[in-house]
């Protein structure tokens, strides 16, 4: 029943032991006081017992660790909070036959990374014609008109070519997050479009990378943030949704 409570415990060697697995690197040099520093550290974070089941120096003063043990935590399945996929996943023949004959002309879509990221795999994925896992990119949609500005393209110079595009989308990648830097940078870019543009004529804007919160749209001012594995389809599926379904639903 859904009004039950569902509880699970993680799983290692039987079923619900609490067996865990975790990562870190820690800021020492590797010897047996830096694993006995790994224990104690996951210790303070529940793990009891824990054992360091890998450790290896990261260059002068630096190890990374794994190690293995029990927790007592549970997890209620039903307070778990996601942004579950509100719209259809469209074939790319149904995305521009939508296109087509609701929006009548072709739908214009401005890729970048932002900032001083150079990470350009996540939006090549997603925009360029081989697209990602066999699956094509947006400029493989022939009612998608799509501009890929490439890498470290400041906030103005999206904003512009955004304008003269007359783009009705922007997709931001973001991999860098190092000081939340992709916070940042998102921030910065939402508050650059609405001062740019009034509300009616600002395109829709969308995040995406690993490191995301998919449920930080309010806080971070942008209309939909994606995480990792996302596939083309499902970028292109929702602009059609919130370009042309939802907004002619809302008329």
């Amino acid at each position: 029943m859904s009004g039950e409570k569902q509880i699970v415990r993680p799983y290692g060697d039987t079923t619900g032991d609490g067996m865990v697995q975790v990562s870190f690197t820690l800021p020492v040099t590797h010897d047996k006081r830096a694993e006995g520093a790994a224990v104690q550290l996951a210790n303070k974070m529940g793990m009891d017992p824990a054992m360091v089941v890998h450790a290896k120096p990261m260059g002068d003063g630096f190890t990374f660790f794994v190690v293995y043990g029990r927790v007592n935590h549970l997890v209620d399945l039903n307070a778990v909070q996601v942004v579950e996929r509100d719209f259809a996943l469209l074939s790319a023949k149904d995305v521009n036959t939508v296109i087509k004959q609701r929006l009548r002309r072709k739908l214009s879509v401005v890729g970048a990374c932002i900032g001083t990221d150079a990470h350009t795999v996540g939006i090549d994925a997603i925009l360029n014609v081989k697209g990602i896992a066999g699956e094509k990119g947006l400029e493989y949609y022939r009612e998608l008109k799509v501009t890929n500005m490439g890498a470290q393209v400041s906030v103005p110079e999206l904003v512009e070519t955004a304008r003269a595009e007359k783009a009705d989308a922007v997709l931001v990648s973001q991999v860098v997050t190092q000081r939340d830097a992709h916070l940042h940078n998102t921030r910065e870019m939402s508050a650059a479009f609405r001062e740019a543009m009034p509300a009616g004529r600002r395109p829709l804007l969308i995040v995406g990378g690993p490191r995301f919160d998919e449920t930080m749209t309010d806080e971070l001012g942008v209309d939909r943030i994606f995480g990792r594995g996302t596939t083309p389809g499902e970028v292109a599926s929702y602009l059609v949704h919130a370009l042309i379904t939802q907004r002619k639903a809302m008329a």
